[in-house]
């Protein structure tokens, strides 16, 4: 059985976070590059797009933490962390968020992306032109890069897709070039 079927069968067909049955897709939480059940969540279209930054958060969507913060599945209640920590300045996300416990590992995991972090505290990654980059976005490679430990050589014009970001340093991104995944350093790209 696949990964969205298992995701389909552990949520009832809806949306882990809000609830929804309409545009169901798997999301693979960052920093994980792996797809599986333990660190991916099946999201609704409008759940992914405020997830991903594809549209402005809409606060009173969000309510529907107060629920899914209580899941029994570890990518869930990480992904509602993350979400109330995006809106603690909304007040009421921080009352929810002084009622949810999340043991050692997953709140580690859960703040590797900085999301509790002041805009001011968070790594930002960019490109070679200044351009900021986010999980799933696609770079295209500016110079020929040696991969350490291979004899592989990425070419320059390469594109990058689904990068996944190294939130403890600016300067590296990770994405798969033909087969192998590899860590880029974001001197040596421009986003598509």
């Amino acid at each position: 059985m696949g990964i969205l079927q298992t995701l389909k069968e552990r949520s009832n067909a809806t949306c882990e976070l809000c609830g929804t049955s309409e545009g169901l897709r798997q999301y693979t939480i960052p920093p994980s590059l792996n797809e599986n059940v333990d660190n991916d969540v099946l999201l609704c279209n409008t759940c992914f797009d405020q997830v991903e930054g594809n549209v402005e958060m809409d606060p009173n969507h969000w309510r529907c933490l107060n629920e899914s913060m209580w899941s029994e599945h570890v990518a869930v209640q990480i992904m509602a962390w993350r979400m109330l920590q995006r809106l603690r300045n909304e007040g009421w996300p921080k009352d929810l968020l002084d009622m949810m416990y999340l043991n050692d590992d997953a709140l580690a995991l859960a703040s590797a992306t900085g999301e509790d972090k002041d805009s001011s505290e968070q790594i930002i990654h960019r490109d070679f032109n200044g351009v900021e980059l986010k999980t799933g976005d696609a770079v295209v490679l500016i110079k020929d890069l040696k991969v350490k430990g291979t004899s592989m050589v990425a070419k320059q014009g390469t594109v990058v897709k689904n990068i996944r970001l190294d939130y403890n340093n600016e300067k590296y991104i990770e994405g798969k070039v033909g087969t192998q995944q590899i860590v880029i350093v974001t001197d040596y790209v421009k986003k598509t």
